[in-house]
């Protein structure tokens, strides 16, 4: 990177992929988070580009319209969440239907986070930092890539679980779960610590949905799954 004397080295923003097929709304996007500093922003029309795009040269977030041609973003980001080296790739979706229903699925698909149009481009921009911040602090210097215990082997990095050597097939929210709790084991972890670090802040899901991935996830692991303790009152607490 070229600098002048006395001078800082210019930042890299990071880079976003926008996936809307209404050039207006994916323009204003880009302009909006370019001029903020945010982000250098690309932007394809189907979903059929943004998986091409994307195997070319991952971006650092994906914004995912829902209603787009070829291929429909649900679609898009299942295959994406399919893949080990997209299986952690940020995903906004930003679409036109408002339903808990809707929003629900999507995140359980595997969305980080779920914008409905119409949309304020300055909270878009403050969810596009969040996202982006969670992401950094999972992959900061200090977190253990690797966990082995007596029947649990787990690399992280590699996106690879094992329970008594045979590979377990985790769903990503499962895998982020697992993650966490492994890198606080033996510490209880609350329910809306879990909510905040592993789905993200969202209004719309509820301490129940922790529930749910952790019983999930205990059934998964076999006998692994019994390191997982849930303290009445408090939450869970990996056990090693």
């Amino acid at each position: 990177m070229r600098t002048v004397a006395g001078t800082m080295p210019d930042v890299i923003p990071p880079r976003v992929l926008v996936v809307e097929d209404e050039q207006d709304i994916a323009g204003l996007i880009k302009h909006a988070l370019e001029r903020s500093g945010d982000a250098s922003v690309e932007i394809v029309g189907r979903g059929d580009e943004a998986l091409r795009a994307i195997a070319g040269r991952p971006p650092d977030l994906v914004i995912l319209d829902l209603n787009i041609p070829v291929l429909s973003g649900d679609e898009v980001c299942r295959i994406l969440r399919q893949r080990v080296e997209t299986r952690q790739l940020p995903i906004i979706m930003l679409t036109a239907r408002t339903s808990e229903s809707d929003r629900v699925a999507g995140l359980d698909l595997g969305a980080d986070d779920y914008v409905t149009k119409p949309f304020s481009l300055r909270e878009l921009g403050a969810r596009v930092r969040a996202v982006l911040r969670r992401r950094k602090q999972l992959v900061d210097v200090g977190r253990q890539p690797t966990y082995q215990g007596k029947h649990l082997v787990a690399d992280f990095d590699a996106v690879s679980i094992a329970v008594d050597e045979n590979p377990v097939r985790l769903t990503r929210r499962e895998f982020e779960l697992l993650r966490f709790l492994v890198e606080n084991r033996n510490r209880v972890l609350s329910r809306d610590r879990l909510l905040e670090r592993v789905w993200g802040y969202d209004r719309f899901i509820e301490t129940r949905s922790v529930d749910v991935h952790v019983g999930r996830l205990r059934a998964k692991l076999g006998p692994a799954g019994q390191q997982i303790e849930t303290v009445i009152g408090l939450g869970y607490r990996f056990n090693e």
